[in-house]
């Protein structure tokens, strides 16, 4: 049977066996003790993938365009695996259109070095909207079946995709040839029950960050940029988003994406999804380092032409690493739309916090130590009483989004979300947003909690000023146990304010189905 397995697309590599023997040998060590500052080890390693295709796309006027995306995948059985996944116009001129949902994978093997891949991805957005080019209520499908061949830790592969924005009034709709590669890699965890416990493990952890940031900033545009009207774009628009950094060659080289979208300036709607790559230096200490980066993704939405959506962007880097673990950067850059009518300076600063600890940056990681904090991944599906839209009316409308937690200790932890609207008027409308939250002990399978984010969003008609809102929200979530531990299922009560314009807000209610983990941090001190 073809299998998610060490013999299938989804290899694991042989620090798993390391990792089983030194688990065996701290439970031997613990087996007789109830000592409660043992040492756990993480065993639970799964199969993961990253994926990037590319899928060809004929919109309604007989114009072409191109959807980049890319998908994160993790094994849930022998059989399937299931992850986050986003989608941006590449080509044409149809920059700004995104969604960002899930994809789920059924994968056959066929021979050796083979296999045949089933997937769906559903997720939410749009941006670019007309009389003629309509996302409806913002839904996207996306089914696939694509024959892969592999080469030793990557694979590539050509199949049959339908791409389709089925409810509301959406007319965008095409079959064609996709193209597809990734790269096999494996998710090494704990048990999500083991937070707040004394962790080691060979590898890093979970997705494999080092660092998240938040973010703030300002762009000008310069140049010859312009609206996609042709009228020329003076006003500096403000910025909010996020990133994950990956760090290597001891901690001066790094890779990394970031999110980020309008939040002033009346450019609500605008997104981008950057991949970033960078190189600093200490001067005077290891803590204080200069450098730079460069950076390549889509962007787009806000009335801003980007062209068919590609963004360059390359500037100086300035972080201080405090001594309490935190990170303070500043950076700044040019950025053009290459086949657009957009460039622009920008400065941003940023407050990044440590995934892993620092000894984890090494090319060759040791065996390291530290505390388990548990992080969940969810699929989130809220429900927006009654938006007011440009227009002057009002509808409710429901989104599709990720949701991400991750404990800081004690009763605190933070939280991110990011989506678009999946039902209703408002097809081009999208969110991201980040806060803190609090949340109870477990009781009987079930906790509470209460959390307050901050964020960008935008577009669909959607009345939100400049683009800065915020949500609060209480919520009870059921957490599953034996072989169902890492099931969650949430829901929510809250309210939505736009904190621009007229400031209006509205109730909303949420649905969250998550995958809990736990994942090694910085050691707590004692």
């Amino acid at each position: 049977m073809p299998r998610f397995s060490t013999t299938s697309p989804f290899p694991s590599r042989p620090l798993l066996l390391c990792s089983a023997l030194l688990a065996a040998g701290a439970q031997a060590q613990t087996s007789s003790t109830s000592d409660p500052d043992k040492v756990i080890t993480a065993t639970d390693s799964r199969p993961a993938a990253f994926e990037l295709n590319w899928t060809p796309l004929k919109m309604p006027t007989g114009q072409g365009t191109a959807l980049l995306g890319a998908h994160y995948m993790v094994a849930i059985n022998e059989d399937w695996g299931l992850g986050p996944a986003a989608y941006g116009a590449a080509k044409g001129e149809f920059g700004g259109l995104f969604t960002v949902g899930f994809n789920l994978q059924r994968r056959f093997r066929v021979a050796q070095d083979w296999h045949v891949a089933a997937s769906l991805y559903a997720g939410a957005g749009g941006g670019v909207s007309s009389d003629k080019i309509r996302a409806g209520g913002g839904l996207m499908l996306r089914p696939e079946l694509s024959l892969r061949g592999e080469f030793g830790n990557w694979y590539a592969g050509v199949g049959v995709a339908h791409v389709a924005f089925p409810n509301g009034n959406g007319n965008i709709k095409d079959t064609s040839v996709a193209l597809t590669i990734g790269r096999m890699d494996r998710f090494l965890s704990f048990a999500p029950s083991d937070s707040g416990s004394s962790g080691r493990a060979g590898d890093r952890t979970g997705m494999g960050f080092d660092e998240i940031a938040l973010s703030a900033g300002l762009e000008k545009p310069r140049g010859n940029s312009r609206t996609r009207g042709g009228v020329p774009l003076t006003s500096r628009k403000g910025k909010a988003g996020g990133d994950l950094r990956q760090y290597f060659g001891n901690g001066s080289s790094w890779w990394g994406l970031e999110a980020s979208g309008a939040a002033s300036g009346g450019h609500d709607g605008y997104m981008e999804i950057l991949a970033n790559a960078g190189q600093d230096w200490g001067i005077g200490s290891e803590r204080f380092r200069i450098g730079g980066q460069i950076s390549a993704g889509l962007g787009g939405g806000g009335d801003m032409d980007t062209g068919g959506g590609w963004l360059v962007r390359a500037g100086p880097t300035m972080r201080w690493i405090t001594p309490w673990g935190p990170t303070l950067r500043l950076d700044a850059g040019y950025m053009r739309a290459p086949w657009g009518h957009y460039e622009s300076f920008q400065v941003r600063g940023s407050l990044a916090l440590p995934l892993e600890k620092a000894s984890r940056m090494l090319n060759s990681p040791p065996l390291e130590s530290g505390t388990i904090r548990a992080q969940s991944w969810y699929l989130s599906m809220p429900r927006f009483k009654e938006f007011v839209f440009k227009d002057g009316t009002r509808e409710a409308v429901t989104g599709l989004g990720l949701g991400m937690t991750r404990d800081f200790g004690g009763p605190w932890y933070g939280t991110a979300q990011a989506g678009s609207a999946a039902l209703g008027k408002a097809g081009a409308f999208s969110y991201g947003m980040f806060g803190l939250g609090a949340q109870s002990p477990k009781f009987s399978g079930v906790r509470v909690g209460a959390e307050a984010l901050v964020g960008a969003a935008g577009g669909g008609g959607v009345s939100v000023g400049g683009g800065a809102v915020s949500q609060g929200e209480v919520w009870a979530q059921w957490e599953g146990t034996g072989k169902q531990d890492r099931l969650r299922i949430k829901v929510g009560v809250g309210q939505w304010k736009a904190l621009g314009g007229d400031k209006h807000s509205t109730p909303v209610v949420s649905l969250n189905i998550g995958w809990a983990f736990g994942t090694l941090g910085p050691a707590v001190r004692r």
